[in-house]
Formats: structure tokens, C-alpha cells, sequence
């Protein structure tokens, strides 16, 4: 099976590429430290498996797999997170993905979950799909979460903008339909309140 690895923090990769290196039946055949890195290199390689880590700069896990799966359907997209809220896991099962695991698992799992995942099956951290079921439905579009997710660090609405490729005028209008569906006086706000329910 070949596996793209994805995640910007270079100790992590490394070791994760390491330990996956030992099973005889896996190889790393790429790595990338960014979204945009992750979709350039699975293009080239055309893995079968590819491992992203939820949080990428350029794009985020969930972005990448939204693209894989128009581009390459034969790629079996799993996700590997330190950050797994129930809204993380909504979004990435509307993408195709087709395991989601906490940074907490062994490489000896991970290694199982890849083969999982490469067969057709599909594994999602128990813990992290009760959460899920049991925050309700979220009232943000994919677009309103993502906003509050980049507001969520206190940064200005022009950085929000360019991060995201908008209009800063697009993005207010986001921000404040995410805050009125919450019943939020502002975006800070907002985040704290999709936060509790496990929609961010």
C-alpha cells in the first residue's frame, strides 16, 4: 500500500514515517507540510492511502479531502488529529473521509486503520462519534465554520480574508450570519458558543 503522509510538524511525520516504514506491507512514498503540498504530492504519486493531519497551514485536512476525492476517488483519505471536535468529524465525513483518529493512537494502529480504510472499511475514534452524535445538528454552512475556526485566534477580519481567499466585506457578512444564527453579539463570541456545542 502506498501512503502520502501529511502534517507540519516535522518530528511528527518523521517518527509517524519511520514506524509505518516497518510494516512490511506499507510505504511512505511521500510527505508534505502543507495543504497545498498534500494535494501537489498525491497528484504526483497517486497513493492509495493518504494520512493529513486536520490542521495544515494553506489548507486543512478536510479541504484536502474534499479535493482528493474529486481528483483522485481511488486515494482512501483518513485524517489524524490532536484537535478532534464533533464539528471536525461532521465535516470530514461530508468529505469522504474515511477514518478519523486522535494523534493518540500507536503506529501499530494506525498502521491497522490504514489497512481498514485501504479496504473499504471505514474507522472513526468511538469517543469522538459519540461527541458528535451527541452535540445535535450545527446551523453554520462548512463556509460560517470555517470563518469562526480562523476568527477563533483573535486575528483581524483583513487576515481572516486573505486567509481564506475572500473579500474582507464577504467574510463580515460570514462572520455575522455565524453570530446571528448563535444569537452571538459578536464573532468572539460566536466561536465560544459553536465551540461548547462541538461545532467548531
Amino acid at each position: 500500500m502506498r501512503v502520502l503522509l501529511a502534517d507540519d510538524e516535522h518530528l511528527i511525520r518523521g517518527a509517524l514515517a519511520a514506524l509505518l516504514a516497518l510494516e512490511d506491507d506499507l510505504a511512505v512514498v511521500t510527505e508534505a507540510a502543507s495543504g497545498p503540498e498534500a494535494l501537489a504530492m498525491a497528484r504526483a504519486h497517486e497513493p492509495d492511502v493518504a494520512v493529513l493531519d486536520l490542521q495544515m497551514p494553506g489548507a486543512d485536512g478536510v479541504a484536502v479531502a474534499t479535493a482528493l476525492r474529486g481528483e483522485l476517488p481511488g486515494c482512501a483519505v483518513m485524517i489524524v488529529t490532536g484537535h478532534g471536535r464533533p464539528g471536525h468529524l461532521k465535516r470530514a465525513l461530508e468529505a469522504g473521509v474515511r477514518g478519523f483518529v486522535p494523534k493518540t493512537a500507536s503506529a501499530q494502529r494506525l498502521a491497522e486503520i490504514i489497512r481498514t480504510v485501504h479496504a473499504g472499511g471505514r474507522h472513526i475514534d468511538p469517543e469522538l462519534a459519540a461527541d458528535a452524535i451527541s452535540s445535535g445538528d450545527s446551523p453554520l454552512t462548512a463556509r460560517e465554520a470555517e470563518l469562526l475556526e480562523l476568527a477563533a485566534d483573535g486575528a483581524p477580519v483583513a487576515e481572516i480574508a486573505e486567509r481564506a481567499s475572500l473579500a474582507p466585506g464577504t467574510v463580515r457578512n460570514y462572520l455575522s450570519s455565524a453570530a446571528a444564527k448563535l444569537n452571538a453579539e459578536n464573532r468572539h463570541a460566536a466561536v465560544r458558543l459553536a465551540r461548547e456545542r462541538g461545532w467548531l
